[in-house]
């Protein structure tokens, strides 16, 4: 099952139980607790459920969750790779002497998962180039373009992650627009001495940024620690083909 696959099954998953708690508790205790307030003659009570009662909160909501799963697949992907760079990939046959050409072989054997990690293809092209051109020089290319490429990559991969840290602001934004506008729309009201209504739909407008900001900022972290993990990963894998192959073929 490709990752793609899996991340649309997880955005549906996601979007279904978001919703099945909004319409079975924080609607209807939202409801419950304005219903009250109005009853004793208060204003609008700025409980959990009421700041996140509107559709936009929602929507923030699922797409947290959504690129939470998105940086936490990530994150355990590298982390599960990393105790190989902890093991010699190109062990020296029985005389004692590193023969490239068997090196490639066991390169090729390792199972699926180790096969298709950054650090094995990026070693697996290195050697491939020292064995068409037998320069130490060239080998150091290869592996420089091939750590380059890998950075690329990872930074391409984050796109959905660091759009739906811009879209949830975004969305915080549309549901203060709204709820300016439906002020606005009871101004009349307001000047009439009910101000409730303009109230109420400013607490929507506001509660609707408030929310998708913390989101957005507690995105943001993660995002960040994943990029941290991420530039290790390329570090450590120029560091591991320069130590095990570039110190023993330039010798």
């Amino acid at each position: 099952m490709s990752q793609m696959f899996k991340s649309l099954i997880v955005l549906v998953v996601t979007i279904i139980s978001v919703h099945l708690v909004y319409i079975g508790v924080i609607r209807p205790q939202a409801a419950l607790s304005i219903e009250n307030a109005l009853s004793l003659g208060q204003s609008m009570p700025r409980n959990l459920f009421v700041i996140l009662k509107d559709f936009e909160q929602e929507v923030c909501l699922v797409l947290m969750f959504w690129g939470s799963y998105l940086i936490l697949s990530k994150c355990v992907a590298l982390l599960k790779d990393r105790y190989l760079f902890n093991v010699d990939l190109l062990e020296k046959n029985d005389e004692g002497s590193l023969s490239l050409d068997e090196a490639l072989k066991g390169l090729e054997k390792l199972p699926a998962d180790a096969l298709e990690t950054p650090l094995v293809q990026t070693l697996m092209a290195s050697v491939r180039r020292f064995l068409i051109t037998n320069d130490v020089q060239n080998t150091s290319d290869a592996i420089q373009s091939s750590v380059e490429a890998l950075a690329v990559k990872l930074e391409a991969d984050n796109s959905m992650i660091r759009y739906l840290i811009w879209a949830i602001p975004s969305i915080g934004f549309i549901g203060t627009v709204r709820g300016i506008g439906q002020a606005l729309s009871q101004a009349d009201q307001a000047l009439a001495g009910n101000i409730a209504g303009m109230t109420n739909s400013l607490g929507m407008a506001f509660n609707s940024t408030l929310i998708a900001l913390l989101i957005s900022i507690f995105l943001m972290f993660f995002l960040h620690q994943l990029q941290s993990l991420q530039d290790a990963l390329v570090v450590d894998t120029q560091a591991y083909c320069e130590k095990f192959l570039l110190n023993r073929i330039s010798r």
